[in-house]
């Protein structure tokens, strides 16, 4: 099977596309054919060997992938089913999904729901589902769209653009920001935002611990201390859900906004969710998730596409989302 490759040796760095045995992946009890993975954040670190994600050499990257049961010692599951992994340490510490096959542990798996095809799952991929668990929470904390606008921060890119789309097919009404407002406005009024702001108006340190109230709630990529002013600017009983960390893991803030306005902070652990949360996730986006706006934010490559993708979505170059065809 083709696969992509990361191996270090001696701290030398390569990732090649590789002719691998099928017996050389890793244990699980259930074989995969995998028909489609994408290429998120987390992947091009690892693929561009920016930041240490993996932890077990030599490595298949890609954290997610969508495809067809093949073999399973699962009573749960069956040869033929439809399913997604999204996380679970694949790409970092179990071979992931940028190969033509995968072996992983059947409680790894969600079934792809009825109202999309293996590739709409894929296009959705790890990104969609993390936006959709962050509405959840914003959801869980009361937020509806008479509370206020909700903030989505790197809204251009794989996170965001699911989270504006669907944020703003629930009613919402979205503040996307983005740091290329001039060149992906168009493209995010398309995906239902109604104001655009550019990042640089957060992404500074030294802010106000407690700034004018903007926002009712926020989905931020960027931690650090985009962040920290996203916090500073919600308005009272607030929630903020925390994904990523694409300005950096630091966080540099006050109490302020969590005593003196009743904001929430909520981190969105995507990798280790339960069955069942992600389960409901999926569900909740077959419903609101417009499938036509898929083609808008998903571009399509090949295997050997991947290393300049990986590099292109650090850099933060890339819009929406990337499906891998693993078979070409």
């Amino acid at each position: 099977m083709r696969a992509v490759l990361l191996k270090k040796v001696d701290d030398e760095f390569s990732v090649t596309i590789d002719d691998v045995s099928e017996d050389d992946l890793p244990e699980g009890d259930t074989l995969v054919s995998v028909e489609y993975s994408t290429i998120n954040y987390k992947d091009g670190l690892a693929i561009t060997n920016t930041s240490p994600i993996v932890r077990s050499w030599p490595m298949v990257p890609g954290v997610d992938f969508a495809g067809t049961v093949l073999m399973t010692e699962s009573e749960s599951l069956k040869t033929g089913d439809r399913v997604v992994l999204n996380g679970w340490d694949v790409g970092e510490k179990h071979w992931g999904g940028l190969a033509e096959r995968a072996r992983v542990q059947s409680d790894w798996l969600t079934a792809i729901p009825e109202e999309f095809s293996t590739y709409q799952a894929a296009a959705i991929g790890t990104a969609g589902y993390t936006a959709m668990l962050c509405v959840l929470a914003l959801e869980d904390h009361g937020l509806t769209p008479e509370r206020g606008p909700i903030l989505v921060t790197g809204a251009a890119g794989g996170v965001g653009s699911v989270a504006v789309a669907v944020l703003s097919k629930l009613g919402f009404e979205v503040i996307a920001s983005s740091g290329r407002v001039e060149s992906e406005g168009e493209y995010l009024t398309t995906l239902g935002a109604s104001e655009l702001i550019h990042r640089d108006e957060l992404a500074e340190s030294g802010g106000r611990p407690l700034a004018k109230a903007r926002w009712a709630g926020a989905i931020d990529v960027a931690g650090s201390h985009t962040l920290a002013n996203v916090l500073a600017a919600t308005d009272a009983k607030g929630c903020v859900a925390a994904c990523g960390l694409a300005q950096g893991m630091d966080l540099e803030t006050t109490v302020a906004p969590l005593i003196l306005r009743g904001v929430t902070l909520v981190g969105i652990d995507s990798v280790h969710e339960t069955p069942e949360r992600r389960e409901l996730a999926w569900n909740r986006l077959a419903t609101d998730l417009d499938v036509n706006l898929l083609d808008a934010l998903t571009t399509e490559v090949g295997l050997e596409e991947v290393p300049r993708v990986a590099t292109d979505i650090v850099a933060g170059n890339i819009r929406g989302r990337v499906v891998v065809d693993v078979s070409s």
